[in-house]
């Protein structure tokens, strides 16, 4: 997986999680490489790009609000967000926005 996402012309939708984690890690790094394996099977999925410093930032990317929504149901990554909820975050924030222009080198 390339660390920038290679994403199709826009318009398409970013999901932008930005977090604060606990010094709880039991599981959580296997749980986090199995959500990016289980959205990249995921209808409508186009990217992800991650990275961690004192705040968790990890911006997906998706053809389309349906796509978002069938993800956040979907059963494990229900799973992950309850553990997440519980063990792993003091504090995150979820922004969906949609990319109407991108560029780069």
């Amino acid at each position: 997986m390339a660390l920038i996402a290679m994403t199709p012309e826009p318009p398409y939708y970013a999901v932008i999680f930005t977090s604060l984690r606990t010094s709880i890690e039991d599981g959580y790094d296997d749980m986090a490489e199995r959500m990016v394996e289980l959205a990249m099977q995921q209808p409508g999925f186009l990217g992800v790009e991650s990275a961690r410093n004192e705040v968790g930032v990890t911006v997906s990317y998706w053809a389309d609000l349906a796509s978002i929504k069938a993800w956040k149901a979907h059963a494990e990554h229900k799973e992950a967000q309850r553990l997440g909820h519980q063990q792993w975050y003091q504090h995150f924030k979820t922004r969906i926005a949609k990319v109407e222009r991108d560029y780069g080198i």
